[in-house]
């Protein structure tokens, strides 16, 4: 196994908290522009948990049948497609179907660990694991941080261009990350 998959997974999880915790500031800002309540802009910061709830045990029995990589790279895509889909919202329900879509696919931290158990002996384990617990806090943390000095210069086109770099990350993943298991394995 080739050294540069614990780069990409450590890129693949921070972009993918990164991208998540940017619009957290703006989502109250851009609800209330269109004319929607606290209860509405609760809905539409909870229909990405809701979503990941139910979608990502599904995604992972996938990553499990079809290999890690793909679901990586499906998780990956939806958080890209969300982040456009935010963008070019002008109504509530294109924000919370952008949320939704980004929840429903947000199986990139769970199964990116699952990786690492793949490729990863016991001897190195945890530190593969905790290489993808700092990339997760980084994002978490940098995020919000990221978006809230992004919101205090009103520049909402700058979030979701930054958001973009997930396009990036795939295109990353695509050339540098090799399959974790082969196609049709299951876990034991």
């Amino acid at each position: 196994m080739r050294p540069g998959w614990r780069l990409v997974l450590f890129l693949t999880v921070f972009f993918d908290l990164l991208g998540f915790g940017i619009v957290i500031p703006f989502l109250p800002m851009y609800a209330e522009r269109l004319g929607v309540g606290p209860a509405a802009i609760g809905l539409l910061l909870s229909s990405y948990s809701l979503a990941q709830l139910f979608c990502a045990p599904w995604l992972g029995r996938l990553s499990d049948r079809w290999g890690r990589r793909p679901i990586i790279l499906l998780g990956l895509l939806g958080s890209s497609v969300s982040y456009v889909v935010y963008g070019l919202s002008r109504s509530f329900v294109g924000l919370w179907l952008s949320r939704g879509l980004h929840g429903a696919c947000a199986a990139t931290v769970s199964v990116a660990q699952a990786y690492a158990a793949d490729v990863t002996g016991e001897e190195e384990r945890a530190s593969a694991m905790g290489m993808l617990g700092a990339a997760f806090g980084l994002g978490f943390v940098f995020g919000p941080a990221l978006g809230g000095l992004l919101l205090v210069g009103n520049n909402l086109a700058l979030a979701f261009l930054l958001n973009a770099v997930s396009f990036g990350v795939i295109a990353v993943v695509l050339s540098t990350l090799p399959s974790a298991r082969p196609k049709g394995a299951t876990a034991a």
